[in-house]
């Protein structure tokens, strides 16, 4: 892990001929998320269950997504996460594609999810989502637009 980060750093450092502060790289992340980038304490949280089932997936696109994060914060400050310098980032620094999402199986995290319908399909929804809905949110169907309902 701490080799894999190296290496990403020192390119990133020989491309734009300066130095950065390597990160702190921790297992903390749960949830569905793959990992998490907290760009004003310059660390990396990872989720450890998805990176034990998806090791080379971590090592050739999270890892180098969350430090285009932190690279992204150090050189211009604050713009959109998945933005221009993001993806340049990404794509030719680190010639890697960018994708804002993975596709992980999430099955092996056994998450509790929630049951709603929409005009066109079931949707789950995880535990913080059903629990905005509880207390007034209302979430719209990507697709057909409609507002879901608990089954």
């Amino acid at each position: 892990m701490k080799q894999r980060v190296s290496a990403l750093y020192q390119h990133a450092e020989k491309y734009f001929s300066r130095a950065f502060v390597t990160p702190e790289v921790t297992f903390r992340r749960s949830g569905r998320n793959a990992g998490t980038a907290f760009l004003n304490q310059n660390r990396i949280n990872l989720n450890g269950a998805l990176f034990t089932e998806n090791r080379d997936a971590f090592f050739s696109q999270v890892i180098p997504h969350e430090i285009s994060h932190l690279l992204v914060w150090q050189l211009y400050g604050r713009v959109k996460p998945h933005g221009k310098e993001w993806q340049h980032m990404m794509e030719e620094v680190f010639n890697t594609p960018a994708s804002a999402t993975h596709s992980f199986d999430l099955a092996p995290l056994n998450l509790k999810t929630f049951r709603y319908r929409c005009n066109c399909d079931v949707i789950e929804l995880s535990v913080r989502r059903h629990n905005n809905v509880l207390k007034g949110q209302r979430y719209l169907c990507r697709r057909c637009n409609s507002y879901l309902t608990a089954e």
